[in-house]
């Protein structure tokens, strides 16, 4: 099976984590591109660093690297190959996913060293 392509984008993100009962922000709505997850525990925003949200903690300077796609959701073992590249290369990861494809968010500090890593595996990055 050929390697994914991945794309960096940009942005730098922050993961943003609210009560669990909280409502979305309309900030985060607003914002051109921007990821929810919630939990009976939690609610998980990311939203560009320059989108303002009050949360419980925040983590900032992430970068998102997308698998281009689409990829069907029969694939198997895509992020489990990629995770497996950060994992080696000791790069911590945040992963969130689409229908169409999925996107690991990773520290602006690791970024060098895992675009190396997936390269180096043979993997294709575009800037």
């Amino acid at each position: 099976m050929a390697k994914q392509t991945l794309a960096l984008h940009p942005t730098h993100f922050c993961i943003h984590s609210l009560e669990h009962d909280a409502p979305i922000p309309n900030e985060v709505l607003q914002a051109p591109i921007f990821f929810i997850s919630k939990t009976e525990d939690e609610l998980s925003v990311v939203v560009p660093d320059d989108v303002h949200v009050k949360s419980e903690a925040s983590d900032t300077n992430w970068r998102a690297m997308e698998v281009l796609g689409p990829l069907s959701l029969s694939m198997v073992g895509i992020m489990a190959r990629l995770g497996s590249v950060f994992a080696k290369a000791n790069v911590s990861i945040f992963v969130v996913s689409t229908f169409d494809t999925d996107y690991f968010l990773l520290k602006q500090t690791d970024l060098l060293n895992a675009v190396n890593a997936l390269r180096n595996d043979g993997y294709k990055v575009t800037e």
